[in-house]
C-alpha cells in the first residue's frame, strides 16, 4: 500500500503547477524533473501510481526544495495584512444571536448537499448530465441512482467508489462519513474545549487526538505529516505543501459562520485561524470568504449580499476574489446554467478540480443563479462539476442558514434519518437535533 500525497515524488509536479499560479519561473526544474523520468500533476489523483525509485524520491526532495526557494509575489496570509488591503473589511452586518432552527439548517443543508455530490465526485460536468439524463434525473431534482443506468454509461463514468454504496438514493441509510462534514465536527469540538479565542496550535492539537489520519486528504493530509515531523503552524501549511491553496481549508469554515451570525469579520478571523494550520493565500482566503458569506446568510436575505460580505473579507485583487466576482457578474448575466458554467470554465478551467479559487466561484454563481431556492441551488452546483461533494455542503450550508431546517424539504432530508456517521473521535451515529443545539449553545458562551 503507498500512502499517497506525501510522497515527495507525488508533489512535485503539483508544486510546478502551484509555481505556475504564483508567477514563479519553474522551468528550469520542471525540466530537470521530466528529464528523470519524474511526471507532472496528475489531472484527477494525489498522487502517482508507481512506487518511485530511490534516486527519484531523493532527487524530488531535493526539487521541492529550490522551488521553494524561488523568487516570486505571493499573495498575503498574514491576518493584519490581508486585512489592511480589504478596504470593505465588514464586521457587523446586522448581528443576532444563532436561530437553533436556523444552525439546523446549516447543518442539514451541509449534509443534503454533501450527500448529493458524493457519488459523482471526480466526474467532470459532461458525465453528471449523462448520468443525470439516464436516470430520469436532469435537470438534477433528487438523489443520485443507478437504477435505470446502462452499463456503457457506468463503465464510461465511473462512481467514486469509496462513495457509491452509502450516497445512491436507493441505499442512503443515514448521513455517511465525508471529510466534508468531518470538519466541521471537528470546529465545534474545537470551540468547546477552546473557547472563541482558540489557537492555530488548538486546532492542531485537535487533530492529533481526534481525527484519523487515514481520514485526512491533501493539504491536511501534509499539515498532519508536518506536525508529526515536528513542524509548528505556520510552517505546517507550507513545507512541501503544493495543495496549499486547494479547498480544504474552505470545507472547514461553515461553523465559524453559524456561530457569528451577522458578524462576517470574527467569523473570517476565526477560519484564518483554522485554515493557516493546512493552507495559505487563496486556500485561506477560501475558508474566510465562505466563513463570512455564511454569517451573512443567517441575517440577510439576498444571495448577492452573502457574497459581498464574503468578499469584504478577501483582498479584492487576489485570484480568488477576482473569480468569485467574474461568477457572480456571469450568473446574473445568463439565465441558461450550462451558459454560465462555460463562462466559469473558459475563465478557470486551467485550475485543478479541487483548487478553492474554481470551486469558490462556483458556489457563488450556484448561490446567485438559484435565487435563494434550495433544491435550485445545491443541484446548479453539483451539476457544475469540479468537487461536487463539497460545493453542495457549502451552498446547502449557506441556504440552510438562511431558509432554516423546517423550511428544507423533507424529501432531501428525510433520508438522513438524523444520524451522522464519522470516524471524529467520540460523534460516530449523532443527531443532527443535537448538533444544531451544541452549536447555539457554544455560541451563546462566545464573546460579543
Amino acid at each position: 500500500m503507498r500512502l499517497s500525497w506525501v510522497q515527495p515524488e507525488d508533489l512535485v509536479g503539483h508544486e510546478l503547477r502551484q509555481a505556475e499560479e504564483d508567477g514563479r519561473d519553474a522551468k528550469a526544474v520542471a525540466r530537470r524533473w521530466l528529464a528523470a523520468g519524474g511526471e507532472l500533476s496528475p489531472a484527477l489523483a494525489g498522487a502517482s501510481t508507481e512506487r518511485a525509485s530511490a534516486e527519484l524520491r531523493e532527487l524530488a526532495g531535493e526539487l521541492l526544495d529550490e522551488l521553494a526557494l524561488l523568487p516570486g509575489v505571493a499573495d498575503p496570509t498574514g491576518f493584519a495584512e490581508i486585512k489592511s488591503q480589504c478596504p470593505q473589511w465588514m464586521d457587523d452586518c446586522g448581528s443576532s444571536a444563532p436561530s437553533l432552527d436556523a444552525v439546523h439548517g446549516a447543518w442539514l443543508g451541509r449534509a443534503v448537499g454533501c450527500l448529493l455530490g458524493k457519488p459523482v465526485e471526480k466526474i467532470p460536468r459532461i458525465g453528471i448530465e449523462e448520468i443525470a439524463r439516464a436516470t430520469g434525473n436532469w435537470p438534477i431534482q433528487r438523489y443520485f441512482t443507478e437504477i435505470g443506468l446502462s452499463e456503457a454509461i457506468a463503465a464510461r463514468w465511473p462512481w467514486n467508489r469509496r462513495s457509491r454504496p452509502t450516497s445512491l438514493i436507493e441505499n442512503i441509510d443515514g448521513m455517511p462519513e465525508d471529510d466534508d462534514l468531518n470538519y466541521p465536527l471537528l470546529a465545534l469540538m474545537l470551540v468547546e474545549r477552546s473557547g472563541f479565542a482558540f489557537t492555530t496550535e488548538d486546532v492542531a492539537d485537535l487533530w492529533l487526538a481526534e481525527l484519523p489520519a487515514g481520514r485526512t486528504f491533501t493539504a491536511e493530509r501534509i499539515a498532519y505529516r508536518n506536525l508529526l515531523l515536528g513542524h509548528s503552524p505556520p510552517e505546517t501549511a507550507s513545507y512541501r505543501n503544493p495543495f496549499r491553496e486547494w479547498i480544504g481549508a474552505q470545507i472547514r469554515a461553515d461553523l465559524f459562520g453559524w456561530i457569528n451570525p451577522g458578524r462576517p469579520g470574527a467569523a473570517a478571523e476565526m477560519a484564518w485561524r483554522d485554515a493557516v494550520l493546512s493552507h495559505t493565500a487563496n486556500g485561506v482566503y477560501g475558508a474566510m470568504f465562505v466563513a463570512a458569506a455564511v454569517s451573512a446568510a443567517a441575517v440577510l436575505e439576498e444571495p448577492v449580499e452573502w457574497l459581498e460580505a464574503g468578499l469584504s473579507v478577501v483582498p479584492p485583487q487576489s485570484r480568488l476574489a477576482v473569480a468569485v466576482r467574474h461568477a457572480i457578474v456571469a450568473a446574473q448575466e445568463e439565465s441558461n446554467w450550462s451558459r454560465v458554467l462555460d463562462r466559469l470554465y473558459d475563465h478557470n478551467g486551467h485550475l485543478h478540480w479541487v483548487h478553492a479559487v474554481n470551486n469558490s466561484a462556483l458556489v457563488a454563481a450556484a448561490v446567485v443563479h438559484g435565487g435563494g431556492d434550495f433544491e435550485a441551488s445545491i443541484c446548479r452546483v453539483v451539476a457544475g462539476g469540479w468537487d461536487t461533494d463539497s460545493n453542495g455542503a457549502t451552498v446547502g450550508s449557506l441556504l440552510g442558514v438562511r431558509l432554516g431546517a423546517a423550511a428544507l424539504p423533507e424529501s432531501w432530508t428525510a433520508p438522513l434519518k438524523n444520524r451522522l456517521a464519522t470516524s471524529v473521535g467520540g460523534m460516530d451515529g449523532i443527531a443532527f437535533d443535537e448538533l444544531a443545539a451544541r452549536t447555539v449553545a457554544v455560541a451563546g458562551k462566545g464573546k460579543r
